[in-house]
């Protein structure tokens, strides 16, 4: 299991008692890897002592400064060992009996992966109007098949967690790659809960610029838009240019030059956008290749031999 730790220093003790309480509904299985984000708090520090005396084992990586929650949960995967993994943040937000309940989906075998999705949530009211219109901008642009409250919380098997460390991408979405690489997938629903210590980092800066790494990394979105704009306002373009010439041979426009200058603008102006589209839509597929994505990912290989 993998817990990412970042500015909640008040929440370690009540982070461990649930874990510990966990460890025991797991028959004493649980290993949980607690990545340190660079936390200015004194995280690392609480942790490094109280870690010896917990029931389950642990393991303590710090990193050298705050790289981001999905670079820490990376982390926290490379460094994981078992069959079965977790990701959950240390606020407790997400219950953690919820692992439980996807360990029992996994261990069924009929998935490689279950995300957590949220029936409802417990967060104050702009913070639930601004996670929905955050996720509902999501769903249209990047994921739609993202679940209409977003994920917070996923658990895998062995194969699909090595796919997801195979895509080696630094500005990406790790919840978009979750959805990318397909596999088979459930959902498990939950309840949100009240965050009971500190304050969340999950600023609204950073989910717009989380929201445009992940556009810019799974959408070709922008150019398509460029492209349309750019191929209506040409067609526009050369609808009112010929108004504007045929107003002119009636003598309804008597400005001089008028119908030339207006022309003009409207023209080379939508053309300027319908190129920026197509250079933009070569500029993509050249960045596509630099992510080095697989073509395809296999979900399963059987071999079959002659009897």
């Amino acid at each position: 299991m993998i817990v990412p730790v970042y500015k909640n220093e008040a929440s370690i003790p009540d982070l461990l008692r649930a874990l510990a309480a966990l460890d025991g509904k797991l028959n004493g299985r649980l290993e949980v890897v607690f990545v340190v984000d660079g936390s200015p708090d004194r995280c690392h520090e609480l942790l490094l002592a109280q870690l010896p005396d917990q029931p389950f084992a642990a393991k303590l990586v710090l990193l050298s400064r705050n790289f981001g929650a999905f670079a820490a949960v990376r982390m926290g995967l490379m460094h994981a060992a078992g069959s079965l993994f977790a990701v959950m943040a240390a606020d407790l937000q997400e219950p953690p009996e919820l692992i439980v309940q996807m360990f029992g989906v996994l261990s069924g075998g009929a998935c490689d992966v279950v995300v957590g999705v949220r029936a409802a949530r417990s967060d104050p009211l702009l913070q639930r109007w601004t996670a929905r219109l955050f996720w509902s901008a999501y769903r249209r642009w990047v994921v739609p098949q993202m679940p209409a409250g977003g994920v917070d919380i996923f658990a895998c098997n062995q194969s699909f967690r090595d796919a997801l460390l195979a895509l080696e991408e630094s500005r990406s979405s790790l919840i978009a790659q979750i959805f990318w690489l397909g596999f088979r997938r459930a959902e498990v629903p939950y309840e949100r809960q009240i965050r009971q210590h500190g304050s969340s980092a999950w600023t609204w800066k950073k989910k717009v610029s989380y929201l445009a790494d992940s556009v810019f990394s799974f959408t070709d979105l922008p150019i398509r838009g460029l492209l349309w704009t750019g191929t209506l306002g040409v067609l526009t373009a050369v609808a009112l240019g010929t108004v504007a010439v045929l107003g002119r041979m009636l003598g309804m426009i008597a400005v001089p030059g008028y119908a030339m200058t207006l022309v003009a603008i409207l023209f080379f102006g939508a053309l300027n956008l319908l190129s920026l589209g197509i250079v933009g839509a070569y500029a993509w597929r050249a960045y596509e290749n630099t992510k080095h994505r697989p073509q395809a990912v296999a979900l399963t290989i059987q071999h079959f031999f002659k009897s």
